[in-house]
């Protein structure tokens, strides 16, 4: 074969490529299967909907039902009872341990001195009073003479000496009076505070409770503001704890508590929250809270170390 007749059908196959190749481009209602098969999967993904994986806690956030803190039992009514004076106790009416009531004394101290104090106070005020309702009469009478000389001296008849005379003597009685009753008054202050000295040498109980404490003993020199009694009122008692900000939510007021000590391992008490501190301390990142015991166990007493969770 020449030349020529290689060109000639290298020309042909040329030609009938690009005639199948205009043809499959022009025919859009079938497409390649190779661009079908691209096609399908990116369609199906779009059809499927999207599903958001679960979100998981910060790593070390505690769980609420699992959480678990401790804090010391305390009791509505407590009390340091000491003294207000100094002084020495005389007498030791109470122990640890014993049952009190308000006003109930405890321990009292030497008063022998305040005592007479007031005793004297009262005599010398009876004496003053006295002074006082003389001198008032001897005022009235003052009074009396001093009009009388009023009405003879405008009617010539009393001289201007003998009328300075009844004035003057008016004047000197009403000073007396004035004298007497600021002594009276003065009296009257020192009785109050000896009384007050009287009152302050017996130490009572302030409310109804158990003494708890007891640092005291017989001919004992005290000091003012000496503790020597702790008082406890034996009505509810009060849990004290904290809790992380972020369970703040599941620690809310009213929810129920489990309460367990490590005292009394199989003891399982029931309480729950009564309140919740409105701030955050920001030190710590905890906020306070006040649980309630409910139903008390006698077991209990304040002071002792509470586990607290919440009740399952």
């Amino acid at each position: 074969m020449d030349l020529c007749s290689w060109r000639q059908r290298y020309c042909l196959i040329g030609l009938a490529a690009a005639t199948v190749l205009f043809s499959a481009g022009c025919d859009t209602s079938s497409p390649p299967a190779a661009v079908a098969a691209a096609a399908e999967p990116a369609s199906a993904a779009a059809a499927t909907p999207s599903v958001s994986p679960p979100v998981s806690p910060p790593a070390g956030t505690p769980d609420a039902k699992s959480f678990t803190t401790t804090g010391p039992l305390v009791a509505e009514q407590q009390a340091d009872v000491g003294t207000e004076r100094d002084g020495r106790i005389v007498a030791i009416a109470v122990q640890m341990g014993d049952h009190v009531q308000a006003g109930q004394l405890l321990a009292q101290l030497d008063d022998r001195m305040p005592r007479a104090s007031s005793d004297a106070q009262k005599a010398h005020i009876a004496a003053v009073q006295a002074e006082v309702r003389e001198w008032q009469a001897e005022e009235e009478s003052a009074r009396a003479n001093l009009r009388r000389a009023d009405a003879l001296h405008d009617a010539r008849i009393l001289s201007d000496e003998e009328w300075e005379v009844a004035r003057y003597k008016l004047v000197e009685v009403t000073a007396e009076v004035a004298r007497y009753q600021s002594e009276q008054a003065e009296s009257e202050a020192n009785l109050a505070a000896a009384t007050a000295q009287l009152a302050q040498s017996r130490l009572v109980a302030p409310f109804a409770g158990v003494v708890g404490r007891s640092s005291v003993r017989l001919d004992q020199e005290v000091k003012a503001g000496d503790s020597l009694f702790w008082i406890t009122a034996e009505s509810q008692l009060h849990v004290l704890f904290t809790v992380p900000e972020t369970l703040m939510a599941s620690f809310t007021a009213g929810v129920p508590l489990d309460l367990t000590t490590a005292d009394f391992p199989g003891l399982h008490q029931p309480g729950h929250i009564l309140r919740v501190s409105p701030v955050v301390d920001p030190a710590s990142g905890s906020v306070q809270v006040i649980a309630a015991v409910d139903h008390r166990s006698p077991l209990l007493k304040p002071g002792m170390q509470m586990q607290v969770r919440l009740a399952p």
